[in-house]
């Protein structure tokens, strides 16, 4: 990959991050607040090797008593720990490296919610969106 494709990809994860905060304020359908993380970038390993990253954005439903300025605090937990979670068991679709499982990042962040900002602080976590590196030429034979 050229150099700058590494400095514009950057850049739009900047750019992601930034404005997930002024969107982060946003009312789920239960009508509970969410918070959304943007721009973490989770690679899709495979045999050992990196074979792509895709990078998502986490919308987290907030519990009772909590607001997204509170949360907002958090959020730096709630990357750390997914992007070491991804790494240490990588969410792989079979046979497709351009998406990530969402139903498994949901769940792992669901058992790290407890010990990030206490329990009943998230009673929801989805994959609102997944923006894979390479998009083409990824699919396992």
């Amino acid at each position: 990959m050229l150099r700058r494709n590494l400095f514009a990809l950057g850049t739009l994860a900047v750019a992601a991050t930034v404005a997930g905060p002024a969107s982060a304020s946003e009312d789920a359908p239960t009508g509970n607040p969410s918070l959304n993380i943007a721009g973490v970038g989770l690679p899709i390993i495979v045999g050992g090797r990196i074979r792509n990253y895709v990078f998502v954005t986490i919308r987290l439903t907030l519990g009772g008593g909590q607001t997204p300025e509170l949360m907002r605090a958090k959020e730096p937990y709630y990357r750390d720990a997914l992007v070491k979670a991804a790494h240490v068991t990588p969410f792989v679709v079979q046979n497709d490296w351009t998406v990530v499982d969402a139903a498994a990042i949901s769940a792992m962040l669901m058992r790290a919610a407890p010990g990030i900002s206490g329990a009943g602080s998230i009673v929801g976590a989805e994959v609102a969106l997944q923006t894979p590196r390479r998009r083409t030429g990824m699919r396992q034979g």
